[in-house]
């Protein structure tokens, strides 16, 4: 399935919204390698639409490894847990920074962090990238 045109100036109202910082992991867009995209939080094979209240600013990593995903299996309550969505939620409350670490705070920050691999040290803030 091929992606619906985001406008000029949708993707400006995102990147605007977002301080040009990746909605999932905060780095900002000057400290990537592959810069940011605009992210359909539930993805057009999800019928999500594409307009200003279902888009994100992400980065090329957290996209990718996002997909079209909207949940996980979140193994301590043996569930399946909806991801993180930043126009619902606040960052804050499913994550808190730890240095340049993310760590999470709730089974939604839970599944996001794994799916994204926002914990590993190999993932997208430790190792390859940090806050600092």
């Amino acid at each position: 399935m091929s992606s619906s045109y985001v406008g000029a100036d949708l993707r400006r109202l995102v990147e605007t919204r977002a301080e040009a910082l990746c909605e999932y992991c905060l780095i900002a867009e000057a400290d990537t390698f592959l810069g940011c995209e605009i992210d359909h939080i539930i993805s057009e094979m999800h019928d999500g639409p594409t307009q200003a209240d279902n888009l994100a600013f992400a980065c090329v990593v957290c996209n990718q490894a996002k997909g079209s995903d909207v949940g996980s299996f979140h193994k301590p309550t043996a569930s399946f847990v909806r991801l993180f969505n930043p126009r619902s939620d606040l960052w804050g409350k499913h994550f808190q920074l730890a240095g340049p670490r993310i760590e999470a705070q709730t089974p939604i920050g839970h599944v996001t962090a794994q799916l994204l691999v926002l914990m590993h040290p190999s993932g997208c803030l430790s190792g390859q990238r940090s806050l600092g």
